[in-house]
């Protein structure tokens, strides 16, 4: 969430960033809630120290007093130091009810729009910043869910049967083909300096809760009917979710900076403000692989961060020999908690179309103050709220599908990329069987 001095003392630049991201004018309301808000409470805990500082000056009176005989004068003062104390307990009572009010106003607006980020409603606002590699182009280009039948690999109809609609039963040579992905996207991670952790699949709502997920996006999760610890639980969509929740109320050492993981996961998304897009295949499934990209960092990091994060992607698109374009997302396009970020986006000749297969995204201390992760600067007494950011380096269905539409033949084959053949045991080509 963002910071609520900042919607205290400069709620224009609150507002004109909520007007970048076309934000509702119920969230524009928002931003006079809160002022009024923080004002009220602000005064309460003014108040409520006034009164305990009452409290302690005359208490040590009352005392005096007494030993000196002065019952009278005592009782006056014990009367005050009551009352004193009673009015703070009220006090006390009325800032915790305003503070609980005001944490789910700011749960509710986004991030601070970054100045880099460009201006826009929607995807069509973003900016391509870099293409690389060169587009096929092909005249009677299959699509990879055509392909994959073809190929005998593929099999949707009994995945439905297993779970309903958008899930699917890969087999054969292709099911070895993901599983081969996910060990070339983990060695490259591990290439560029990122430590592996392994994470439950299962997260508690206050892990959903630091990451941004909750309240906004409950609609997209899949909730479980059984509690963890006393807590809604959640299947993660992202390892996102786990990942950046590692470190959540710890205070870091400036020299533990930055801290950068990488974990292979399933992901799980309801997709439930999907409805009728990329119903075929494998572009939009409720269960995915995907390899995450994690890092911590210190604010004045937190930029070049984001650039060095997005190369590491960029790094698994071309060594699969994958042409894609990056693109700087604009402020209505950005992602409720992004402040900056880029989507990668993998040329697909089936489609002559580019499809996004990576988002990668710097969130500055949005998450970390909700997630209370700080760290202590060498020789600061204070601490200061870390910055997160995140990428994927890839999500592995869409990478499959980029596959096996670059890497068609007019026979119906697949070529297996260089990079991945020594993970298949040298297999080149997949062919219908």
């Amino acid at each position: 969430m963002i910071d609520p001095n900042l919607v205290a003392t400069q709620p224009d630049a609150v507002r004109e960033s909520l007007r970048r991201r076309h934000a509702s004018a119920a969230t524009m309301g928002t931003v006079e809630e809160l002022v009024s808000l923080i004002a009220r409470r602000r005064l309460a805990q003014t108040q409520r120290d006034e009164q305990l500082s009452v409290r302690n000056r005359v208490s040590p009176q009352v005392g005096a007093l007494m030993k000196a005989g002065r019952a009278a004068e005592a009782e006056v003062l014990k009367a005050e130091v009551r009352a004193a104390t009673e009015l703070a307990a009220t006090l006390e009572a009325q800032v915790v009810e305003l503070q609980a009010v005001e944490a789910d106003l700011l749960l509710g607006l986004p991030n601070q729009v970054h100045a880099d980020t460009p201006d826009g409603a929607d995807e069509h606002g973003n900016v391509v910043v870099r293409t690389w590699g060169a587009e096929r182009r092909l005249m009677q280009g299959r699509t990879h869910d055509d392909l994959a039948l073809a190929l005998g690999m593929y099999d949707p109809e009994r995945a439905a049967k297993l779970s309903g609609s958008r899930f699917a039963v890969l087999s054969g040579p292709l099911a070895r083909m993901e599983r081969a992905l996910v060990s070339l996207f983990c060695d490259i991670a591990e290439e560029h300096g990122y430590r592996e952790v392994q994470v439950p699949y299962m997260v508690n709502a206050d892990s959903m809760r630091g990451t941004g997920q909750l309240p906004k996006f409950e609609e997209d999760l899949f909730k479980l009917t059984v509690e963890l610890s006393g807590q809604a639980a959640y299947l993660i969509p992202t390892a996102e979710v786990p990942v950046t929740n590692l470190h959540r109320d710890e205070i870091l050492e400036e020299a533990q900076l930055p801290i950068r993981y990488f974990s292979f996961t399933p992901c799980f998304r309801s997709e439930a403000g999907s409805a009728g897009r990329d119903t075929r295949g494998l572009i939009r499934q409720h269960q995915f692989h995907k390899v995450e990209l994690v890092w911590i960092t210190a604010p004045a990091a937190g930029l070049a961060a984001l650039d060095t994060l997005t190369g590491h992607a960029q790094a698994v698109l071309e060594r699969l020999g994958l042409p894609y374009q990056t693109v700087l997302r604009c402020a209505g396009d950005v992602g409720n908690g992004g402040a900056k970020g880029f989507d990668l986006e993998v040329w697909l000749p089936g489609q002559s179309a580019y499809r996004e297969i990576s988002s990668c995204s710097w969130f500055t201390d949005y998450q970390a103050r909700r997630l209370k992760l700080r760290f202590k600067a060498e020789g600061e007494k204070k601490t200061t709220f870390c910055h997160t950011l995140n990428g994927s380096a890839l999500a592995v269905g869409r990478t499959l599908v980029a596959i096996l539409e670059n890497y068609q033949e007019p026979d119906g084959s697949v070529r297996v990329p260089e990079a991945l053949r020594p993970y298949m045991g040298g297999v080149e080509r997949l062919s219908p069987r």
